[in-house]
């Protein structure tokens, strides 16, 4: 592993050189490459930094311990052996995380869905919840989001909501979020003072393109028609609804979201990969039947990964362990999502290290 870090820390002071080259600087596209490369390498730079730091000291410690008849000396050594063992290990552990090769899609930006499931107006309403709770994140991350579509519930919240979210490492973030929520809490219509459960349902698609997953352009045909439904003389002037048919597997996946044709064409083909991905990943099950099981499992809208529970004032995690899979509800319902995220980071990759060993 060092070597690979020592490797690393080389390129990273070239990739330095080069963001103030005067010809890199004059080339705004390869400084933005440069300096995207930079930023990926900069967390595992300075993390090999500390372990660097804390093992120079720890072995002239040991080397005091093993060399010095001088009481006093030999107990100061033994009490920083004694803090800085844990430390390095913790630090060691942390660059193996950050080594873990990231997957090229985190950058992309998402079609981000959520539509109501089991349970009627309460499903509604707990869409609505999971809307607020998820634009209160979005801004903090300083991500621009744009409402491509939404279906309001009949007695609040939402049938269904469309958002397009663009920012930093996007779908790196918010891909564990697909998948099935589920609520369980005393409606305001309920008179007996039961506990119901519903569910809403979370899709996290990222912007992708063709030549993301080796689709041929000349393979798939393209049919724009007039959107059907709500939205006056637009939809009986402008064809904006799009449909893409890839045509050596038959798949079909089409938008009619959003007025703009543009962003429709963004929706269908998102729909479209995934569909072609989900195929691909099938077809290929049994030879891997033996790897790491996603964190997210299959991608199955009906996994339930997440339980609010109002009346114990808790989420919980159905895909993490221990003291990681609960949290305050209070603090998460307010857009305060970065813990439970970044431990199922931690937990991904934690589980692809095993995969490697």
């Amino acid at each position: 592993m060092r070597d690979k870090l020592i490797a690393l820390r080389e390129k990273y002071q070239l990739l330095e050189e080069q963001m103030a080259d005067p010809a890199t600087v004059a080339d705004m596209d390869r400084w933005k490459r440069v300096n995207k490369e930079y930023k990926n390498l900069q967390p595992i730079i300075e993390a090999f930094e500390r372990f660097d730091k804390v093992d120079a000291n720890l072995i002239d410690a040991r080397q005091v311990l093993a060399n010095e008849s001088d009481p006093d000396l030999r107990t100061m050594a033994r009490e920083e052996i004694q803090l800085m063992e844990p430390e390095r290990e913790r630090l060691e552990e942390a660059l193996k995380v950050l080594l873990v090769p990231k997957d090229p899609e985190d950058e992309k930006d998402v079609i981000f869905e959520i539509r109501s499931g089991t349970g009627g107006d309460e499903a509604a309403l707990f869409a609505g919840d999971l809307y607020r709770m998820y634009m209160r994140y979005f801004q903090l991350q300083g991500w621009q989001v744009e409402v491509l579509d939404e279906s309001p519930g009949a007695v609040g919240g939402f049938a269904k909501v469309v958002l397009e979210i663009t920012g930093e490492n996007v779908y790196g973030k918010i891909k564990f979020e697909s998948g099935t929520h589920r609520v369980q809490r005393i409606p305001d219509t309920e008179t007996k003072g039961r506990v119901h459960t519903s569910a809403a349902t979370v899709a996290v698609l990222p912007k992708l393109e063709p030549e993301d997953i080796n689709i041929r352009k000349e393979d798939i045909r393209t049919d724009v028609f007039r959107a059907s439904g709500a939205g006056g003389q637009h939809v009986n002037k402008t064809e904006s609804g799009v449909r893409f048919t890839h045509l050596p597997t038959g798949v079909v996946a089409e938008s009619t979201e959003s007025r703009s044709q543009h962003k429709n064409r963004d929706i269908a083909m998102g729909r479209l990969v995934q569909q072609i991905q989900d195929m691909q990943i099938q077809q290929t099950a049994s030879t891997l039947a033996s790897q790491r099981r996603s964190l997210v499992g299959s991608g199955d809208r009906s996994e339930k990964i997440r339980t609010f529970n109002w009346p114990q004032n808790r989420v919980t995690d159905h895909r993490l362990e221990g003291d990681n899979k609960n949290y305050n509800l209070d603090k998460v319902i307010e857009g305060d999502l970065a813990p439970l995220i970044e431990a199922l980071i931690i937990a991904d990759n934690a589980a692809k290290l095993q995969g490697e060993d």
